[in-house]
């Protein structure tokens, strides 16, 4: 223990000598807290004397190798996800419209907000990307279902401020998390000594935590690193039979390559498109990128999610209209309305007469999906509440 706090002072000077040169927080990392901060954290959190590891390993088909991240920042963020006094009445956290164990999503169509109220929307699954970081962090891909957020920091700020969801004001936010005794070691730790808590840095901390969650653990990531040599026949593999699927799993993975991976992808990766009109309606009293833009072409087009995870983050849609899968995909074969800016995908199959899929076409394309799944994320620790 001595050498790890030796280790962890001498970290932490050079860490604050570096800060000083500069406006941005410093990048070293300090391994273990010294007795003294972690006797703060311990009475109040349930976290290990040293940050864990948030480090990603992406399967092998995947053309990274592993994802990085500042423990001690996405360790805050971790808490401050969890935190209920981020909220105006102290009944919300982030975590309660994201939960765990339902992918970080929620089972309600419409999340419970601060003081009776609830959410607009759906909550998004957090988990249904391979990597948060790897999905919103390059090329510019939004956030939200109606794509009005650039970035992880932008969104979190949203969820905080949205009166119907967490109801803080700036000045509020910053006084809530300063008076939580907590906060003054996993903020030092996380950007400097002395660091002065600011919605800046707890908008970087909130983000680096839900930047860091991973779901690379399924059986279909399995199945395909097993099957695809590296990341150059990635598509080719996905084409074949799979001996470590079940018949019922490899007709429901050739349903969903035919018929829906041209807008979700076919490893459930980035979506092909980034906001769709997927026929729900005729009308649409929810306008989604229309409210935004108040042009006709943007109504009733929302986010294009992607899918992992997707059994266990339901009800679905933006506006959880669907209880379970077996909704969705009834939607999709027999349900789609045209609407004058209907994906031209969707605009083409009900020219022809609608998906129409057979009941045993529904079953094994629920099949597949239930091979996205990953146990692992919705039960680690590292993604746990620490209170």
């Amino acid at each position: 223990m001595k050498n790890t706090i030796f280790a962890s002072l001498f970290l932490g000077f050079f860490a604050i000598v570096f800060n000083s040169c500069g406006d941005k927080p410093f990048d070293i990392e300090v391994k273990g807290y010294t007795d003294e901060d972690y006797a703060v954290i311990s009475q109040h959190l349930d976290l290990p004397n040293e940050p864990v590891d948030y480090t990603i390993d992406f399967p092998s088909y995947y053309f990274r190798p592993n994802g990085t991240f500042n423990n001690n920042r996405a360790t805050l963020g971790r808490v401050l996800f969890y935190d209920k006094n981020l909220s105006k009445d102290g009944t919300i956290s982030c975590a309660s419209c994201h939960i765990q164990s339902l992918g970080f999503s929620d089972d309600k169509a419409f999340s419970d907000g601060v003081e009776n109220l609830q959410t607009q929307r759906n909550s998004i699954a957090l988990s249904s990307v391979l990597n948060f970081q790897e999905y919103y962090g390059q090329g510019g891909i939004p956030f939200l279902w109606d794509n009005s957020a650039q970035t992880a920091e932008d969104q979190v700020l949203k969820a905080l401020f949205e009166s119907t969801e967490m109801g803080m004001n700036p000045h509020d936010l910053t006084r809530n998390v300063a008076e939580q005794p907590y906060y003054e070691p996993l903020f030092k730790y996380a950007f400097g000594e002395n660091t002065q808590i600011s919605n800046e840095y707890i908008a970087m901390a909130l983000a680096e935590f839900v930047n860091s969650i991973g779901s690379v653990d399924s059986k279909f990531d399995d199945v395909l690193s097993k099957n695809a040599d590296g990341v150059w026949n990635v598509s080719e593999a996905l084409q074949d039979n799979w001996s470590q699927f079940s018949p019922e799993e490899n007709r429901g993975k050739a349903i969903y390559l035919s018929n829906c991976a041209s807008c979700h992808s076919e490893a459930f990766g980035r979506p092909i498109r980034l906001a769709e009109n997927n026929g729900l309606d005729l009308e649409y009293t929810d306008k989604g990128l229309g409210e935004l833009s108040s042009q006709s072409y943007d109504n009733g087009m929302f986010k294009v999610p992607t899918l992992r995870n997707i059994a266990a983050t339901g009800p679905y849609m933006h506006d959880g209209r669907f209880e379970t899968l077996e909704e969705v995909i009834e939607h999709y074969s027999s349900g789609i309305q045209n609407h004058p800016n209907l994906s031209s995908e969707l605009r083409n199959v009900v020219n022809d007469g609608g998906f129409n899929f057979s009941a045993q076409e529904k079953s094994d394309l629920i099949a597949f999906l239930n091979t996205t799944t990953d146990e692992t994320i919705l039960t680690a620790e590292k993604y746990s509440d620490p209170f």
